[in-house]
């Protein structure tokens, strides 16, 4: 019979990825999700539980009925420039939903748990690429949040016995390579899909935030990594919390980075399209450079990302993002719900 896995937040653009490779892998995704930032449409490979992570006694009964070994938690807020402007929320929000997800998780016995983390925890690194024994001194409250959870994930597992792994997610970027679901927010902050936005005539232009950085070009380089290759590191770090293993942080990155500018040519290349750019003021808090060292994941849980090309990753969500059904969810799917 097949392992039960409630995934908090499967109804999002990691987590119904994560669904789909758990589901492959053989186990059985129970997505536990509020709507908020996700979409029923998105929910495809289990059954789905309506709730929120900071509603106790919905989230204790959904535990209780479907009864899962373990917990994937992709649920937060995670936008760095408004949790400047509205730290309450994001506090309340990202840290809390994880201390009662715990308490409800101790009272049925549950005691393995995979977390979205983030390179956010970093904040402006003093070197690249970055490794997990890297000092953690974030810049924003998104990124103390996250630095908090793994903190009190570290203390459950000393003081409670909790197996945990923190996954710090670089750039999420791409879609399904099979096209079923890809990324559709209503309000888009991550810069590939913006720029395919402009592509597709969704918006005039791209702000292209400070040229004058310490780069390749004096743009912003980030480590954009796969969406799947995300979902994949998922399903190999609940398969390592299997053993007795103990509390653990691992970077998902692809281990090289690509400029801004880089990334608009990119899109240029695989849509064939001109993209109009706006320079504009550097943007406070944002590094110049965060590349992942991704050695530990490929070590200790044997992931290495497939799709580990800008162009690949650009490739796969255009194809999502420009074909009609996508651009029926993304313009009209997200109001019905």
């Amino acid at each position: 019979m097949a392992e039960t896995v409630l995934v908090a937040g499967g109804a999002g653009f990691v987590g119904s990825h994560v669904c789909k490779a758990l589901a492959r892998s053989g186990f059985h995704p129970v997505v536990y999700d509020n709507l908020a930032s996700g979409h029923r449409w998105a929910v495809r490979w289990g059954p789905f539980e309506l709730g929120d992570l900071l509603d106790p006694a919905q989230l204790d009964a959904v535990l209780r009925r479907h009864r899962p070994a373990a917990v994937i938690n992709l649920a937060a807020f995670a936008a760095a420039g408004e949790s400047v402007a509205n730290p309450a929320e994001y506090y309340g929000n990202n840290v809390q939903s994880l201390l009662t997800l715990l308490r409800c998780m101790r009272n049925c016995g549950i005691d393995r748990i995979v977390f979205s983390s983030s390179a956010a925890v970093y904040g402006d690194p003093c070197g690249v690429p970055i490794r997990e024994d890297a000092a953690a001194l974030p810049v924003n409250p998104y990124g103390h949040s996250k630095a908090m959870c793994e903190q009190i994930l570290r203390d459950f597992g000393s003081a409670y016995g909790l197996k945990s792994i923190s996954l710090r997610y670089f750039n999420a970027a791409g879609a399904d390579p099979d096209g079923e679901i890809g990324e559709a927010r209503i309000f888009e902050t991550h810069l590939i899909p913006l720029v395919l936005d402009a592509a597709l005539g969704r918006r005039p232009c791209i702000d292209v935030y400070g040229d004058d950085y310490d780069t390749r070009d004096g743009t912003c380089l980030r480590d954009y990594v796969h969406v799947a290759d995300l979902a994949e590191a998922h399903v190999r770090a609940l398969q390592r919390l299997e053993g007795n293993e103990a509390s653990r942080s691992y970077n998902l990155g692809s281990g090289s980075g690509a400029t801004v500018l880089e990334v608009i040519g990119a899109v240029e290349r695989v849509t064939g399209r001109r993209i109009a750019q706006r320079r504009v003021l550097r943007r406070v808090g944002d590094p110049p450079c965060l590349v992942a060292d991704a050695t530990l994941a490929a070590r200790e849980l044997g992931w290495r990302p497939r799709y580990a090309e800008v162009d690949c990753q650009i490739e796969h969500a255009w194809r999502w993002r420009s074909n009609g059904l996508a651009a029926g969810m993304w313009d009209a799917g997200v109001a019905a719900e």
